[in-house]
């Protein structure tokens, strides 16, 4: 009999810290979502800048190639209508606005041999403010890259397509 008791008792106490192990780690959780939802929103403000990022990398296709597949991403991308300078070797995207924001992106080919285009990438990103609208940086480098890949991914399509 008193062993019975002895494990009862000890079960009794291994509950309790289950259950203070328990409410430590849901507290803990909601520490670290709470504080990730303040990081995010945050950055949802973008830093002011005065004039956009740009990044470059360069393409092996034709700058028609490459003009007509820029276009295909940028709407694939739900960046909107998108209209071919061909004057300028320039793709710009109409503005894309929504709740207070406003997106546009603009693309520029430059070509350095018969073979091998230079692309420059451009995003601006404005926010509605009782002043007019005011530029911000939202995007970095990583999103950049991912337009990049689309379009390299993009090329190798329409070459297999020509072929």
């Amino acid at each position: 009999m008193v062993r019975r008791r002895s494990v009862r008792i000890l079960n009794h106490c291994h509950v309790e810290a289950m259950n203070k192990r328990r409410f430590f780690v849901i507290f803990l959780l909601a520490v670290i979502f709470i504080a990730a939802l303040l990081s995010a929103s945050c950055r949802e403000e973008g830093q002011v800048v005065s004039k956009p990022d740009e990044y470059t990398r360069g393409f092996e296709a034709s700058e028609n190639t490459i003009l007509r597949v820029i276009i295909h991403v940028f709407r694939e991308n739900g960046f909107g209508n998108a209209k071919i300078d061909s004057e300028k070797n320039r793709v710009e995207s109409d503005y894309i606005t929504q709740s207070g924001w406003r997106s546009k992106c603009i693309a520029r080919v430059k070509k350095i041999n018969w073979n091998e285009c230079d692309v420059t990438l451009s995003v601006i990103t404005e926010k509605k403010t009782s002043t007019g609208w005011e530029m911000r940086k939202l995007l970095g480098k990583d999103q950049y890259d991912n337009l990049f890949n689309a379009i390299e991914l993009q090329i190798y399509r329409e070459m297999y397509k020509v072929k």
